[in-house]
């Protein structure tokens, strides 16, 4: 399936979806497939202004007035309930939340300094757990969805990214606390992919890089509309699905 199988008018029409970290990549996949499936979408980005404009006009194209872009530092917590604000301004409504918006970086343990674990911490666990309580009103009137990115070395550790490793291990277990706490109203699931796009500042090594496809079951790398079919199925066809984290990893994590 790709976005030309799915309808404009589809399962997701009337609601509105936030992605952090949407402007590129994985996320502007999953802000695509949301909207082609129905959704009005709100792209977040910190730096990567021009790349959110282009998508903003590009879905705007398909369909005018359903998309926005929005700038924010997801490490200056005060100011999260802004961005859950500016939503409510712009739509009047939040569905769906996919906290996608991740930092990436080696920490070989004589290396670590407190300024990669505030970063790689604050991105990807601290960042998910603040901006999940600002959504949480507006998600708990539409019964909606927090859909965390997370990553299968969060189950098991990636050598060498013991910060990274340990972050989205702890937003594995915030996903399945705030399944607990915020339900009925609210569900929260994860996606945790395996090697589906290479990290611009990761691993680089093509040696490296054929290992680990090697190592998955399908002997082969994914793509970013596996992640997206992925989100589109918990937004979509999973009403009674919470508490779960899906890995997309061409079977890696069966294969440990």
């Amino acid at each position: 399936m790709n976005n030309s199988q799915i309808t404009q008018i589809g399962p997701l029409t009337g609601m509105v979806a936030l992605v952090t970290g949407g402007a590129r990549r994985v996320g502007a996949e999953i802000l695509r497939t949301l909207h082609y499936a129905g959704a009005q979408v709100v792209i977040h980005h910190h730096r990567s202004g021009t790349a959110a404009l282009a998508l903003q006009n590009e879905l705007n194209s398909v369909r005018s007035d359903s998309a926005t872009s929005i700038a924010a530092d997801l490490l200056q917590t005060p100011a999260l309930p802004n961005l859950i604000g500016y939503v409510k301004e712009v739509f009047g409504r939040l569905d769906i939340l996919v906290n996608n918006a991740s930092t990436f970086s080696p920490t070989p343990m004589d290396d670590i300094t407190e300024a990669h674990w505030d970063d790689l911490m604050g991105s990807n666990l601290k960042a998910p757990l603040f901006l999940a309580q600002a959504a949480a009103p507006m998600l708990r009137e539409s019964q909606g969805l927090i859909l965390n990115i997370v990553d299968i070395h969060g189950l098991r550790p990636l050598r060498h990214y013991p910060v990274y490793s340990t972050a989205k291990a702890g937003l594995i277990m915030l996903t399945r606390s705030l399944a607990r706490e915020l339900a009925p109203q609210i569900r929260v699931n994860a996606i945790a992919p395996g090697p589906v796009m290479w990290p611009e500042n990761g691993v680089a090594d093509t040696a490296l890089q054929n290992k680990i496809i090697e190592q998955t079951l399908l002997k082969r790398s994914g793509s970013a509309m596996d992640i997206a079919r992925s989100a589109l199925f918990f937004a979509a066809d999973a009403p009674f699905i919470t508490g779960q984290i899906l890995p997309v990893d061409g079977g890696r994590s069966a294969n440990w």
